[in-house]
């Protein structure tokens, strides 16, 4: 089964109990029986974080950083190589530059992307999309 790398539109919708968040939850499920770690870019990690506390408060950001950590994600971090080629694709592709990041870590691991967000449709060629 190919790793999964999860968009932060994914994990806010999860983590809010937003319409569709039952499938996240089935999919990291399924990576968990099925031994495979879920990745985070933690360019997206940031984004959950920063998300919440603006809408939700220091409590909910703290209760999301717990549960990214009891979910056992595998942090990518965004090292100079990836920092080149997340800007290479936003140059290209007409996506937001944390999800360059994303779309670049999900070609570097042969990933396949979880995610709800639109701008996605635009780099579907180049990796596999699960859509929440």
């Amino acid at each position: 089964m190919p790793a999964r790398i999860y968009d932060s539109f994914a994990l806010l919708k999860l983590f809010q109990k937003e319409r569709g968040h039952q499938k996240v939850a089935r999919l990291l499920e399924e990576d968990r029986a099925g031994r495979s770690q879920p990745l985070l870019q933690i360019i997206n990690f940031g984004e959950i974080i920063y998300i919440t506390k603006k809408d939700f408060g220091e409590t909910a950001k703290l209760r999301v950083i717990r549960n990214v950590i009891q979910l056992d994600f595998r942090l990518i971090s965004a090292t100079d190589d990836l920092v080149y080629e997340a800007a290479e694709l936003k140059g290209i592709y007409a996506i937001s530059y944390a999800d360059a990041f994303l779309l670049a870590t999900a070609i570097r691991e042969n990933a396949t992307i979880v995610t709800g967000d639109p701008e996605f449709r635009n780099v579907e060629s180049l990796r596999a999309v699960e859509w929440v």
